[in-house]
């Protein structure tokens, strides 16, 4: 079978870009494995400013199922120019992929005690086999962050809490009404390690609850998550869940495992499975439960 060109490209710009990170990613004999290393908490791990390194981690899936997939996206605003008119075919295996990337832009900053990193996450969803549609990207999710980082070192639970910090986030899909989405979030997170397993707490405040694209959005995509990683022999485990935080009525929010198997140096076989709201923020609203196999190059650890 030919493949479209457009997927050549694609190809070819995620094999340059993943040489990129994985260059950013190794020192001489050293791979970042721990998030010391990632974040440069100590001394020892401190590689200066405006150097690329690996934020999310980064992906390919190259067969993504969806049990539901979003024909018709609706926003909560009600208003005219928020309705689609026409639902779309669209098909329910698509192409999926995740690009991410940080960079420090202050060091021992606020009296030594503070890093400044801005980060940049893209995720594409590509109906790369549907001919009908001539092959549309569904949906592109931009999402540029600054984040203000503290180390520290304290035990929490039998974990080693590691950082703590707060950042400002964007997110966007870039488009016009009626399917224009964005969220702007001040977010408070924190870092854990213990042996194998390190884990990631967020919480956050969404100013844009209230507003014309997506109003409430932060009650179905929620106002928290937890990311647990257990790595182990070349494996890579991670279960993230976010959460609404309405205890007593309408608990939303979404659950994504995802599961790396090295098959050769910095190339792993890649499993995604996710259940909720918002995959994407056109799907901010939009229950579903997705599948998906491709391969990765870069891994949360």
């Amino acid at each position: 079978m030919k493949l479209p060109l457009k997927f050549t490209f694609l190809l070819l710009f995620f094999s340059s870009f993943a040489d990129a990170q994985i260059q950013a990613l190794f020192n001489n004999k050293t791979q970042l494995r721990n998030m010391t290393e990632r974040w440069e908490l100590d001394t020892t791990a401190v590689r200066g400013t405006f150097l690329i390194t690996p934020y999310k981690p980064i992906y390919i899936l190259l067969g993504k199922y969806s049990s539901n997939p979003n024909e018709q996206p609706h926003s909560e605003n009600n208003s005219p120019e928020y309705i689609v008119p026409e639902a779309f075919n669209y098909d329910n295996v698509e192409l999926k992929f995740q690009l991410s990337f940080k960079t420090k832009v202050l060091q021992s900053f606020l009296w030594g005690h503070a890093d400044l990193w801005v980060a940049y996450t893209q995720k594409s969803f590509w109906q790369i086999y549907n001919t009908d549609l001539s092959r549309p990207f569904r949906e592109v999710n931009y999402e540029p962050e600054l984040i203000m980082n503290f180390p520290v070192k304290f035990r929490l639970f039998g974990f080693k809490t590691k950082m703590v910090g707060i950042a400002f986030n964007h997110l966007s899909n870039g488009k016009s009404d009626p399917f224009s989405r964005s969220l702007n979030r001040f977010i408070l997170h924190a870092g854990f390690e213990r042996k194998n397993w390190t884990v990631y707490l967020r919480s956050w405040y969404g100013m844009s609850d209230y507003g014309e694209d997506n109003p409430d959005i932060s009650d179905y995509m929620g106002r928290g998550d937890l990311n647990v990683i257990y790595a182990k022999n070349g494996n890579v485990f991670s279960f993230i869940g976010g959460y609404n935080m309405n205890f007593n009525s309408n608990p939303r929010g979404n659950a994504e495992f995802s599961w790396s198997y090295p098959i050769k140096n910095n190339l792993k076989a890649y499993l995604q499975v996710s259940h909720g709201y918002g995959e994407s923020l056109i799907d901010y609203n939009h229950l579903q439960t997705t599948v998906g196999l491709g391969i990765s190059l870069i891994e949360w650890l």
